[in-house]
């Protein structure tokens, strides 16, 4: 009787699955001895934490080199660097990239930021081949008296409007990022081919906000840029009208100055409406309280119904979008003055950086 031959199988081998993805942390620090330990440890302690923690030393006076060595990270001294935190950043990046693939991770963030636990697991999750980097959505550190919570009522607000909007990131925040190696090299690619604003290296050495001015390039490459729930960190505030003032003149500075670097693109459209309208609204406060002022002059002091609906409108969303912030934090809403104030404050700073602009006058780094 015949019986049909058996055939065996030849055993298949499993392809090996791909290696993960290592991760790198990058902390440029100019004078941060007292904030840089926190910063690492904060590193240690992510669900996903990463492999290598190195700190970009940027021509310290104190002891932040030797701070961050005996927290673990590797310290690398700039070398030469006249461009502040975006010099700081290339150089630091000049010699990672070298070592990284393509699919690898970079955290990239400041040395006076304290990154949630789950900050990289919730960052790399969201990460897709159409989305170009993942920024953090940052909240105030405790203290600063008045002013710090001033800043902090004004950081949870702009964390509302972030989930408002699906969590699209239109600044990629320099408190924290986490970027795909292949998207810095490509940022790179374009500046030196001249398909980008900025130089031949990754950020920008004449900007004077590296994350505005990081994002646009992303943006322009094609790809997205989000800010999702659970990437969370806290960072300074400013103490001081002073260093506030410094601060806020750059960020605003470093705006315009980056739109006028980009010009008018679809990209950058939004951005252009949006100081726009920060314009206008500086106008209708001005127009607003020249009114009232002129009402008072002639001793008009009759209050009509329409005038109190409007403020009680005003401390009804002042209030309302204060609640993350804590009740301390509404109750200094809902007085409406001091955040009024503060409102001024942030007008100056507006006006002023826009005659600075005009007349082309150079914003100069200053530390805060």
């Amino acid at each position: 009787m015949n019986t049909a031959p058996t055939h065996r199988s030849r055993p298949r081998h499993a392809r090996p699955a791909p290696p993960e993805p290592a991760i790198v942390a990058l902390i440029p620090a100019h004078d941060e001895e007292t904030r840089i330990a926190s910063a690492i440890s904060a590193l240690r302690r992510q669900t996903r934490s990463p492999g290598t923690i190195v700190v970009i030393a940027d021509n310290c006076t104190d002891r932040t080199a030797e701070t961050a060595a005996a927290a673990g990270a590797l310290v690398l001294h700039t070398s030469g660097n006249t461009h502040k935190k975006t010099g700081a950043l290339n150089q630091g990046l000049d010699f990672l990239m070298p070592t990284l693939r393509d699919e690898d991770l970079i955290v990239i963030q400041d040395a006076d930021t304290v990154l949630e636990p789950a900050f990289i697991a919730h960052a790399s999750a969201a990460l897709n081949p159409r989305t170009g980097a993942v920024g953090g959505i940052f909240y105030g550190d405790a203290g600063g008296g008045l002013l710090g919570t001033l800043q902090r009522i004004e950081f949870h607000r702009y964390a509302r409007e972030i989930s408002r909007r699906n969590y699209r990131a239109d600044v990629l925040t320099g408190t924290a990022t986490l970027f795909r190696a292949a998207t810095l090299r490509r940022l790179k690619e374009a500046r030196t081919e001249g398909r980008l604003p900025g130089g031949t290296s990754y950020y920008s050495p004449a900007t004077l906000t590296e994350d505005d001015e990081i994002t646009k390039a992303v943006r322009t490459l094609g790809y997205r840029t989000i800010s999702p729930a659970g990437c969370s960190v806290t960072t300074e505030v400013m103490p001081t009208v002073r260093k506030l003032w410094h601060q806020r003149m750059r960020w605003q500075r470093g705006a315009l100055e980056n739109l006028r670097h980009y010009g008018l693109t679809p990209i950058t459209l939004p951005y252009f409406l949006r100081q726009i309208a920060m314009g206008l609204s500086v106008l209708a406060l001005l127009l607003y309280l020249t009114f009232t002022a002129w009402m008072l002059a002639r001793g008009v002091t009759t209050i009509a119904p329409l005038w109190i609906a409007v403020g009680a409108l005003f401390i009804a969303e002042k209030t309302i979008t204060a609640r993350k912030a804590g009740r301390r934090c509404q109750l200094l809403a809902a007085l409406l003055v001091v955040e009024l104030l503060y409102d001024l404050f942030q007008h100056a700073v507006y006006l002023r950086c826009l005659y600075d602009f005009a007349r082309r006058r150079r914003e100069c780094w200053r530390p805060t």
